[in-house]
Order: structure tokens, then sequence, then C-alpha cells
């Protein structure tokens, strides 16, 4: 079995689908959307409707923070071009596209897999896991062998060590890493639609379960379409840049 792991989609049409043709020509036969579905971009109807037709087959999709500020859940986090994109977001949604995001959970558990949008420690908290600390305590929380989370935007694994304390692993863009059931690990599988750090490349990642590995990608997508629809739609200048960067 080939899971194909995406998170932090942010209406990004363009970033999702070519992740998805990504995922399936590397022969990935089961499907992870852990949240953060919509904000930032241009595309949140069509966004959701792709993902709700994946969830119909079978999908795992959970609830990402931007997801429950659509839902009108107070979020002070935000900032306040986050705040006027979900804004505009919630405008946009029918009743529809509101119905599913009421029905996603905070996370999902399958057999020694768990799906969360931030930390397994308090999933409804949005902590973003990026110390040594905070992924220890999300392990040990969430006490499965894998956790695939998001919500960082950035690539990150880590796995328990022999001696019981977290170890830090930094993922090579296409390179298999194996992953024994041995210990316990903890994948941040960056953002499909607005990736961060020195790459405009769309992320995600592929957990090859057969064999206990797993692999993070970047693609290569339109990202000046994705970006001048965030422009018509009368969105902040800075979330379209920040694609182009």
């Amino acid at each position: 079995m080939k899971l194909a792991l995406f998170a932090d989609i942010h209406s990004n049409l363009e970033a999702i689908t070519a992740c998805i043709a990504h995922a399936q020509a590397m022969g990935a036969d089961r499907y992870a959307f852990l949240g953060d579905l919509v904000g930032y971009g241009a595309d949140p109807v069509a966004v959701l409707d792709l993902v709700e037709r994946y969830a119909a087959k079978g999908a795992v999709v959970v609830l990402g923070n931007h997801d429950a500020a659509a839902m009108g859940r107070p979020d002070d986090t935000l900032n306040a071009h986050a705040q006027a994109a979900i804004a505009w977001t919630q405008t946009q949604l029918g009743d529809r596209q509101r119905a599913f995001l009421a029905g996603l959970p905070l996370t999902v558990r399958d057999d020694n897999l768990l799906f969360v949008h931030a930390s397994a420690a308090a999933p409804g908290q949005w902590i973003y896991v990026t110390t040594l600390t905070e992924a220890e305590l999300s392990i040990r929380a969430g006490n499965a062998d894998y956790i695939f989370c998001g919500h960082v935007h950035e690539q990150r694994l880590y796995y328990m060590g022999a001696d019981g304390r977290p170890m830090p692993f930094q993922p090579v863009p296409g390179t298999p890493i194996p992953a024994g059931k041995h210990r316990r690990w903890l994948a941040i599988v960056g953002s499909v639609g607005q990736p961060r750090g020195r790459s405009n490349k769309a992320c995600y990642a592929l957990a090859d379960l057969e064999r206990s590995r797993l692999t993070f990608f970047r693609v290569a997508y339109d990202y000046d379409a994705a970006a001048q629809k965030i422009r018509i739609a009368g969105l902040p200048e800075r979330l379209a840049r920040r694609l182009e960067r």
C-alpha cells in the first residue's frame, strides 16, 4: 500500500492537482488530507469538492485551523492576511462545502497510523511542532507507529531513538527513508498550497507501508496561475507574492 499524504492545500487547486497526479504516477493507492483545505488561496470550492470526492472513495480527511475558522470558530492566531482570506472564503462556500467541513474530525486513527493537522498532544489547540520537545509530546500522545501531520508548512521528520528521546531528520526530496516499525515516527509532510522555505514547489509525502519507507516530494506546478487567481479575487497581494517568490 502506498499512501499519499497532503497537508495545507489552502485553496490552491493548481498545486493539489499537480501533487495528486505526481502521487498517482508514483503508484499511490490511498490518500490522506491533513487539514487546512482552505484559506489563503482562491479556489476553496473547487478544492473542497475535489477532496470530498476522494473522501467518498475512502480517503482520510481531518480538520485544520483554517478550516475551523472558515466555519466561524474564532482563531486569534491568524494574522490579518489570513483573516481576510477566511472572510472571503466564507462568502464563497455553499451549503455542501460547509457541511463537509463541519463533519471533519480532528484526528483519524487507523490501526498503527494517526492522522492529525497539528500536534497530537492537543489536536484542537493547533500547536506547531517545531522543536524536539514538541515532537516528543506529539509522538508520546499519539501512541502510534506513524503520526502524519502538517501545519508547519515545511517538511520535517522525527523518530524516537533507542534511548527513548526524539531525533530529528531532514528529508531530502525524492529520497526514500527507511522507517521501520521498531521506532515511532512523526512525519510533517509540508504544504501543498503555500510551501515555505527556499522553493515554491508544492510539498507532499508518500508512505510505502508495506516496505516501511517514507519519501518526501517537491512538485512543480503553475504557481503563476494560482497567484493570478488570488489577485483577481481581491485577496491580499502578499498571498499571491508568497507563491511566486
